[in-house]
């Protein structure tokens, strides 16, 4: 795989997943290692957080560091008592501001797409260089899971995450060839029921296992219909919570090495 993304143009797809997201960067870092560099970046959610890092030169290592820093979620988080989500995005956002500042999606280093949905329509949104808008706003659109953290309101447009149309962005995708890292994919959910002593840990368990699923099943639907050359890498996140920051050096290693091993139930070339 690594010689056919070294003869061709292509495109990093990056999917969402919260914490999960931190094992993209393993993959990132061995992509840095065989000296491969994307074409294009697309970035749900927390895909567009390290996407974006990644298109405006960022190195790994430092997007790593960024996520050791704000491992504690009392460090981004505050809690709101009113609207329609538990999380305010008064922290998330400056701390977005520190790292990109006022700088737009049309002036990044590497050509970036990032993907949200028009919670009023249901329909995609997909922020690229055509639009005039701010990578850190883009980004709060992107990762704003209903009911958990606010919407984004953009040009009086209101916007929240991205995996309600698309987690994997593959069919925004320009080149033939696209690299794609989908921690919410096959190797992302148990296989079997849940079985703690305590119902309402079950409950949770249960309600998470059937986000999973129902992404994973929106995600296949689009891998049947491309006829793009897509090379699939699927880290085995199932144990591990979309909240798990704090296990950012375990979440990191799932990710490494991957983008090597040819085996099926790693990387699968659809």
């Amino acid at each position: 795989m690594i010689k056919k993304l070294q003869s061709k143009p292509f495109s990093l797809v990056l999917s969402g997943g919260g914490a999960l997201g931190i094992a993209e960067l393993g993959v990132i870092h061995d992509l840095e290692e065989e000296g491969l560099l994307p074409q294009e970046i697309i970035g749900t959610s927390m895909g567009s957080i390290i996407g974006s890092c990644l298109a405006i030169g960022m190195k790994e290592k430092k997007i790593y560091s960024l996520f050791v820093e704000f491992s504690n979620i009392f460090n981004w988080v505050k809690f709101s008592f009113s609207g329609n989500a538990i999380i305010k995005n008064e922290k998330i956002e400056s701390i977005l501001d520190d790292i990109f500042h006022d700088l737009k999606i049309r002036e990044t280093k590497i050509p970036l797409k990032i993907i949200s949905t028009n919670i009023l329509s249901g329909n995609v949104k997909v922020f690229s260089s055509d639009d005039d808008v701010k990578i850190k706003d883009a980004i709060l659109a992107s990762m704003a899971i209903p009911g958990i953290f606010e919407e984004k309101c953009i040009d009086g447009v209101i916007y929240c995450d991205g995996f309600l149309c698309e987690n994997l962005g593959l069919n925004q995708a320009v080149y033939d060839d696209i690299l794609a890292v989908d921690v919410l994919g096959r190797n992302s959910f148990q296989t079997q029921m849940p079985k703690s002593f305590f119902k309402t840990s079950n409950i949770l368990e249960m309600f998470e296992k059937s986000m999973r699923i129902l992404i994973y099943n929106q995600t296949r639907a689009i891998l049947h219909n491309s006829t793009k050359n897509i090379h699939l890498i699927e880290p085995n996140t199932k144990k591990y919570k979309t909240y798990h920051f704090h296990k950012y050096q375990e979440l990191r290693e799932l990710g490494l090495g991957l983008l090597r091993i040819k085996r099926d139930d790693i990387i699968a070339d659809i």
